[in-house]
């Protein structure tokens, strides 16, 4: 820790290094996860034992975050260790298949080299800390939970329990005042979390009939309530819905996307609880100072 504090370039070279290695590894977690849910699916539905099983994926063989190796998409060909080196393998190769030449998605490189950025950013705000070692990893899940939720709508399990439940950890073993947050505001900021959007979605189902967010966002919002605790939970949902609404709106204006095709909201709940976790207080403060004379 000394020399991170003697020398931050340091810690900052370490934080985006660690960042591009994992936002290559976020990349397999965005695109396996849900495959990985689906088969389970399968495998337990009586009703769908007869329909085809994944493309490229055979429903015997082994699929996983560890197995198999990377292939291309395209020619599935596997691809050598040292072309999938973050960001650089990518650039080496121009953007193409070493086997097959066929495009490789510019997506994998942007969310490598976002992470780092990401990663960079908590180093910069919480300095060598214990902080900044556990809102990295909440970091680097909010930003898997995302990808997965603009690809497929959806917010597994699999992933916000348990980083609700690493919320409630982290914040009980670091003493009474916790890591981000007392213990006794971390459980109450989980279920508020989720109550919060259980309600708004009865609520506008009962008037509406109609479904406007999954049970993922509640489960979601729980986590991020557990990480920060009930106090910062408005500006949460604040950011959230004034950054979703923004968005929907430019949409519908400047793409003509129809309002009736939905979007995610779990892209918006990350983003805020991710500025929440490193300027809420301040954010808080500039608030208050400028509404309450």
């Amino acid at each position: 820790m000394e020399i991170f504090e003697a020398w931050p370039v340091v810690l900052f070279i370490v934080a985006g290094l660690l960042g591009l290695v994992v936002g290559s590894f976020l990349n397999v977690v965005a695109y396996r996860v849900p495959i990985m849910l689906e088969r389970g699916w399968r495998a337990q539905c009586e009703d769908m034992k007869a329909e085809p099983p994944l493309p490229q994926v055979a429903a015997s063989d082994r699929f996983d975050l560890w197995w198999p190796r990377s292939a291309c998409p395209a020619c599935r060909a596997p691809i050598r260790a040292h072309h999938n080196v973050p960001v650089l393998g990518f650039l080496w190769l121009k953007g193409r298949c070493a086997s097959c030449g066929a495009k490789i998605s510019s997506r994998y490189p942007i969310v490598e080299a976002f992470a780092g950025v990401l990663a960079i950013t908590v180093a910069a705000v919480l300095g060598p800390t214990p902080e900044a070692v556990a809102a990295l990893g909440f970091t680097w899940t909010l930003l898997a939970l995302t990808l997965i939720d603009l690809d497929h709508k959806l917010l597994p399990d699999s992933m916000t329990l348990p980083l609700l439940w690493a919320g409630l950890i982290v914040n009980a073993l670091s003493g009474d005042a916790g890591l981000f947050a007392p213990l006794l505001s971390s459980v109450i900021g989980a279920v508020a979390g989720y109550l919060a959007l259980w309600s708004v979605y009865h609520l506008f189902k009962l008037v509406t009939g109609k479904e406007g967010m999954g049970y993922g966002d509640f489960k979601l919002l729980a986590a991020i309530g557990a990480w920060l605790g009930w106090q910062l939970l408005p500006l949460v949902i604040l950011l959230s819905a004034a950054v979703g609404s923004v968005v929907g709106v430019g949409l519908i204006v400047f793409r003509g996307r129809s309002s009736q095709v939905p979007i995610p909201f779990g892209p918006y709940l990350a983003a805020a609880g991710w500025i929440a976790l490193l300027w809420g207080e301040q954010l808080v403060q500039i608030y208050e100072s400028w509404a309450l004379p």
